[in-house]
C-alpha cells in the first residue's frame, strides 16, 4: 500500500478526543499505519525521527509551508513530560490523541518553545 496522506488525516481526525490522555505517539503511529505506512515502534514520541526517516518520511525545513500529513516531533522540555510529543498536521489543525490549538500541545510546551523536527512523505 502506497502513503495515502488523506487516509492518515481522516484517521486522525475522526480518532482524536477533546482532550489529551498522554498517547500522543500512539494515535499518530495509527493514523499514520492507515495512512499505508508502518512504523518501527518507540517508547518515546520524541525518538520517532529515526523511525520516519526510514519509513521514508524525510525533514521540512523549519519555516517551510505546512501540508497535510505533515509529522512533528517535539522533543521533552524541563518539568515536563520527559516522552516529548509527537503530532499530524490535517491541512488546519493539529491532532495527536485530542485536537490541539496549535503544534505545541499545551502551555508549558508553548512556553518553554522546546526543539522540533517536522517530517514529510511525498
Amino acid at each position: 500500500m502506497s502513503w495515502s496522506t488523506d487516509a492518515a488525516t481522516q484517521h486522525i481526525r475522526t480518532h482524536a478526543g477533546t482532550f489529551s490522555h498522554n498517547r500522543c505517539a500512539e494515535f499518530t503511529r495509527q493514523a499514520i499505519a492507515a495512512g499505508g505506512v508502518v512504523l518501527t515502534r518507540t517508547h518515546n514520541a520524541k525518538d520517532y525521527g529515526v523511525p520516519l526517516e526510514h519509513a521514508g518520511f524525510r525533514v521540512v525545513p523549519i519555516g517551510s509551508s505546512l501540508r497535510a500529513g505533515d509529522v512533528a516531533i517535539i522533543q521533552p522540555y524541563t518539568g515536563g513530560n520527559p516522552s516529548g510529543h509527537m503530532t499530524m498536521f490535517d491541512g488546519t489543525a493539529w491532532y495527536s490523541d485530542f485536537k490541539q490549538s496549535s503544534m505545541y500541545p499545551g502551555p508549558g510546551y508553548r512556553e518553554a518553545h522546546p526543539s522540533y523536527k517536522i517530517y514529510r512523505k511525498n
